[in-house]
């Protein structure tokens, strides 16, 4: 994958970045009770539920399945006076599997500590290679892709993997498909509306025919209906955000994590759907602050993903696990703004990008564990959460700027209303 551009081609992240100032209730509860996010204790942990009978859909790439299992109960307003819990996003973009294991391996890690993510997937990780001219994308000649084929081996990894997550209770978006982000004219930051729709309707059709373009017929359907299970995704590069809104919100999806360089300040809307950005984090040991993805991470440790000498691996995994942790502690200890973290299925600089995001996975679920107001969840979970809060109160959230705590402490807080507070919106349409 070619995920994100390097140092100052996102404007974020770089040494000659400025320095940007930065500064509920309880765990999840399942749906049947379970204190965790994964619903421990239903039919998919051995209980005597009995399993849903599958509806196949279209060709029975998909199927409906009944309810999501393990997802967490509904979620109520913030009382008067009571603390916001601190939400925390793993998601990963494209999603694939190709033979290193990573999938499964933050499955487990997720599993292990009753945690949901987002897993952004690519639709080409599902079109075997020889159909590749199924593909028609937009600027582009037919077949095109700077992120390349699987191999039908790992087509079908990944189609076990993609089943397994939504079964375990982790959210599908997408991640579009050909991950075009340079300058040429075809990039997806030039896309229009109609070209993101032809996109996203490409994307869509991967998933929900892989069945009729692999010819495998002795593999399980994927156990959701992706019309209703798709409601985000994350753009190739953080590119063609305001050109994709339109069409995001003509589909009815919930939210966008496309912008880049977001601050730890609670979301907006933009266009009606919610912006939820990686974010600027703190950088340990440099004057200026880092996207929250490993990529960023490593484009400014190393020029290279696989030259960099590998005596600065060590201390470049532990300055990325930190700036996550620091990310997080920042936010827990004052204005409680989500974090969102992005990652990518990558063994780069020897793979220590993904011990450093277990590293802070562990130190965060840790604090969950012992008690802290702590939510490891999926955007599509957090969404749900927003939606049935208050306007004024997350209007009254958003005062708060990075790192800054309510002044008095967070009893009666939000009981404050902003003169003219609502729903602000940036660019609102």
């Amino acid at each position: 994958m070619r995920p994100y551009s390097r140092r100052g081609m996102l404007g974020i992240g770089a040494g000659a970045a400025a320095a940007v100032s930065l500064a509920g209730c309880g765990g999840l509860t399942g749906s049947d009770g379970s204190s965790h996010a994964d619903g421990s204790g239903d039919a998919a942990q051995g209980g005597s539920k009995p399993k849903p009978t599958a509806r196949p859909i279209g060709d029975g790439s998909t199927a409906y399945t009944g309810k999501q299992p393990h997802q967490p109960g509904k979620p109520e307003p913030l009382e008067p006076g009571q603390t916001p819990p601190q939400f925390v996003v793993f998601s990963w973009d494209g999603a694939g599997e190709v033979g290193n294991g990573l999938f499964s391996r933050f499955l487990d890690l997720a599993k292990e500590h009753g945690a949901s993510m987002t897993f952004f997937l690519s639709g080409l990780y599902l079109l075997p290679e020889s159909k590749k001219r199924l593909y028609d994308p937009p600027n582009n000649p037919r077949g095109a892709s700077d992120i390349g084929y699987l191999t039908d081996e790992h087509v079908k990894d990944t189609l076990k993997n993609v089943r397994r997550a939504w079964l375990e209770g982790h959210e599908i978006g997408t991640h579009f498909n050909g991950h075009f982000c340079g300058e040429a004219y075809g990039s997806v930051k030039n896309w229009t509306p109609r070209q993101w729709r032809s996109e996203i309707d490409q994307a869509k059709s991967f998933v929900k025919e892989w069945r009729t373009n692999t010819g495998w017929t002795d593999l399980p359907s994927l156990p959701f209906d992706y019309d209703k299970e798709l409601v985000g995704g994350r753009t190739p590069c953080l590119l063609g955000q305001d050109n994709l809104l339109p069409t995001a919100r003509e589909l009815g999806w919930r939210y966008d994590a496309s912008s880049p360089g977001g601050r730890q300040v609670w979301p907006v809307k933009r266009q009606g759907i919610w912006d939820l950005p990686l974010q600027q984090i703190p950088f340990p040991g440099r004057g200026f602050e880092v996207l929250s993805m490993d990529y960023n991470m490593l484009a400014n440790q190393s020029i290279s993903t696989t030259k960099a000498p590998a005596h600065n691996y060590p201390g470049w995994r532990e300055q990325s696990a930190q700036a996550y942790i620091q990310g997080f502690q920042r936010a827990y200890e004052s204005n409680r703004a989500p974090l969102f973290i992005g990652n990518h299925f990558e063994q780069w600089s020897g793979g220590i990008y993904m011990d450093a995001v277990e590293e802070a996975f562990k130190h965060i679920a840790r604090e969950k564990e012992k008690g802290a107001d702590v939510r490891l969840v999926s955007f599509r979970q957090f969404t749900d959460w927003l939606d049935v809060q208050k306007p004024e109160v997350l209007a009254r959230l958003r005062t708060l700027e990075v790192g800054q705590q309510p002044s008095g402490g967070w009893k009666g807080f939000v009981e404050k209303t902003p003169q003219g507070a609502g729903t602000p919106s940036r660019n609102a349409a």
